[in-house]
């Protein structure tokens, strides 16, 4: 007359059972085209940090350091090892935050775009990438005039165009 238990505990519930209510709510939200914008200027964000210290760490451009307002410039070389490294951290935090800040903007809009592109346009395809390329390019280069945006429009559509085909190839084994 005993039943057998219908899960044990620390299992996985069975494909198709009854789900948690919390985790369809952050799939959904994850799905949705915020969601994905979100996610994407995060990562973007966090990508540009990363690139932006290895990009600082590469060029140094501040040869001067000046104390403060009415003090003479010095050398950085001819400044103690502690303070050369001071200013070089902070050179490159600098650097990179702003990198950090430019990827996420650019990640979350052509996310945004693409994401809404699809939507409206109900396929996953190339075109989507190309438009939203194109879109993206030309709000990012807008304040530069209509030739830089017509400018940005193109380059970042045809480089969206090529990462969206390479992406698509069939992958070999």
């Amino acid at each position: 007359m005993n039943s057998p238990p219908t899960s044990v505990p620390g299992t996985m519930p069975p494909p198709g059972g009854p789900q948690d209510p919390g985790v369809k709510a952050v799939q959904a939200a994850m799905e949705s085209c915020m969601g994905k914008s979100v996610m994407s200027g995060v990562m973007g964000f966090g990508m540009g940090g990363l690139f932006g210290m290895f990009m600082a760490s590469m060029s140094y451009d501040t040869p001067f350091h000046t104390a403060g307002p009415g003090q003479p410039q010095t050398m950085v070389t001819s400044l103690p090892l502690k303070q050369q490294l001071k200013i070089g951290f902070k050179d490159m935090g600098t650097k990179s935050f702003s990198m950090a800040k430019n990827f996420g903007k650019v990640g979350a809009l052509y996310s945004g775009i693409e994401c809404g592109i699809e939507g409206l346009r109900a396929k996953n395809d190339i075109p989507n990438a190309v438009a939203a390329g194109c879109v993206t390019g030309g709000v990012l280069a807008k304040n530069a005039g209509p030739q830089a945006a017509v400018g940005g429009c193109l380059a970042f559509a045809a480089f969206s165009a090529a990462i969206e085909v390479y992406m698509r190839q069939p992958k070999e084994e």
